[in-house]
């Protein structure tokens, strides 16, 4: 004992304690082996280990017997100790690579099964246990296959051997499809003990790929057939669409001159209408004042002066009409600059005034100090005033008006409310059109156009920005215009822009031509 430990002896004796501290704690304590052979065991075959004297435990495997000692009447307890280090260590190693192979063949994705040389189950994983309705209990090692076997669910299966399988009489592969449709690839191989494995992989994704090749090759066929139907569909349509081109190159050029036709048609309009309503006006004028003397009857002076409004709207509507035609033409220029916000809203409310004040509206203006807007001034004055003329007009007596302007980032927002008559929520999406109005022409109880809204919305995006409504019936309505605020950015772009304009003109001056003039109806 003390060579197999590694100790030196240095006394006759060593205590019972002595070796007993020598124990690894795990393996019990000689103790409590002393006091079970003192009770009635007479035999010990004990495995334990002991620190030797390099620090290391020792395995030692003792085996003793209790004697009876003839001299003194006593007990003694006679035994041998075997070093069984190494062999415990090949124990360990062969449990381990045991526990690895068992963990391997519970990793892979295949039903794995290995019997011995009698048909007795040595090893079997999860997939194969749940392939034939197995519990952990019925398949352990070393029950025979019948009784395996017998306590699972056998699934039917129909057998076919792949082309170009090998079968021998030592392996074979066969394919098998299970009742619930998946498809397995079995491979059964002898051993050199005489047993033999069995590994079922799962192909079932192999073979509806295979099925899908075949449905794509049939399809693939009738593509084939259906893309010369087609081809030839296609040469028949090819011809067509030349027709349909040349037929619309011919409908484009009639209405570019059908447009064209109703821009002069316009302006002539513009020019026969306005000379004889401005007579028409003036001379009503004349005759309502009286300049040349009494008219005679009362009722003349009135009719003058439903002539001279009459003529008025008359020209109003002329003038709405051609601006929405410059607008849709894309034939008005914008000369934006920097407005003062509370100037422009000034001017548009004087146009207003009058009508305001004969429905004793109340008209507010809350307006930011020294708020701009980057705009053309006469743009501007289009837009502010057919948004007041709207809310005046639609405005019951005693109502109220609000003009409001925020600057918003980059943006300007200006607000026109009112507490009038409001529009319903099914007409709101056709506000914004030509000729568009909330009434019916049967009910219609205010004249207009139905051009302002819609001159208003143009002339805002027109100027890179943008307007909204919100509106509720006999609460109101809320008109919002976005316009650009006079960044340092934009400033310097129209900056670059007027400079380029001016080369332009000089060279058309140069060359003879006049400047192009398109300018902006002053609204009425």
């Amino acid at each position: 004992m003390y060579a197999l430990l590694g100790y030196k002896r240095e006394a006759e004796f060593l205590a019972f304690g002595d070796v007993n501290a020598l124990v690894h704690p795990d393996d019990g304590d000689l103790y409590s082996l002393a006091r079970g052979l003192a009770a009635s065991q007479t035999l010990v075959d004990h495995a334990f280990r002991m620190r030797g004297a390099n620090g290391a435990y020792v395995w030692l495997r003792t085996r003793a017997e209790v004697v009876p000692d003839a001299a003194d009447g006593g007990r003694h307890l006679v035994g041998i100790a075997v070093d069984v280090t190494e062999q415990q260590h090949l124990a360990e190693t062969t449990a381990t690579a045991d526990m690895r192979l068992r963990d391997a063949v519970e990793a892979i994705s295949e039903a794995f099964v290995l019997w011995d040389t009698g048909n007795r189950l040595v090893l079997c994983n999860s997939k194969f246990r749940h392939l034939h309705a197995l519990s952990p209990e019925d398949a352990q090692a070393g029950r025979r296959y019948v009784d395996v076997m017998g306590r699972g669910v056998l699934p039917r299966l129909r057998r076919e051997v792949p082309e170009g399988a090998v079968q021998s009489a030592t392996s074979q592969t066969f394919e098998a499809e299970l009742t619930d449709g998946r498809w397995l690839q079995i491979s059964e191989r002898r051993t050199k003990d005489g047993g033999y494995v069995s590994v079922g992989t799962d192909i079932t994704s192999l073979k509806r790929h295979q099925d899908q090749l075949v449905a794509s090759e049939r399809e693939l066929i009738e593509t084939v057939k259906d893309l010369k139907r087609s081809r030839r569909t296609l040469e028949l349509q090819t011809h067509q669409l030349a027709d349909l081109a040349e037929r619309y190159l011919d409908q484009k050029a009639v209405a570019e001159s059908a447009n064209h036709a109703k821009s002069e048609f316009l302006a002539n309009m513009s020019h026969e209408l306005r000379t004889p309503l401005n007579a028409i006006i003036g001379f009503a004028d004349v005759m309502a004042n009286e300049v040349l003397g009494p008219l005679g009857a009362p009722r003349y002076a009135e009719y003058c002066r439903d002539i001279h409004a009459s003529g008025h709207y008359l020209l109003s509507m002329i003038d709405d009409i051609l601006n929405m035609s410059r607008l849709e033409a894309h034939r008005v220029r914008l000369d934006p600059r920097p407005v003062p916000a509370d100037a422009a809203v000034t001017a548009a409310l004087k146009l207003v005034a009058a009508d305001a004040k004969s429905k004793s509206l109340s008209v507010e203006v809350d307006i930011a100090d020294g708020l701009t807007l980057l705009a053309d001034e006469r743009g501007l004055q289009q837009i502010l005033v057919n948004l007041l003329q709207n809310a005046v007009k639609f405005t019951p007596a005693g109502g109220r008006v609000v003009v409001r302007a925020r600057h918003a980032g980059d943006r300007t927002h200006l607000f026109v409310e009112d507490n009038g008559v409001g529009i319903p929520k099914s007409a709101l999406p056709k506000l914004g059109r030509p000729f568009t109005q909330v009434e019916t022409n049967l009910v219609r109880s205010h004249k207009g156009s139905g051009l302002g809204l819609a001159i208003a919305r143009s002339m805002a995006e027109l100027h890179g920005g943008s307007l909204r409504i919100r509106s509720e019936e006999n609460c109101g309505t809320i008109v919002l215009v976005r316009l650009p605020a006079p960044t340092r950015e934009r400033l310097e772009a129209l900056a670059v822009e007027a400079a380029s304009d001016q080369t332009v003109t000089a060279l058309r001056e140069a060359a003879g031509a006049s400047p192009r003039q398109d300018t902006l109806q002053p609204a009425v």
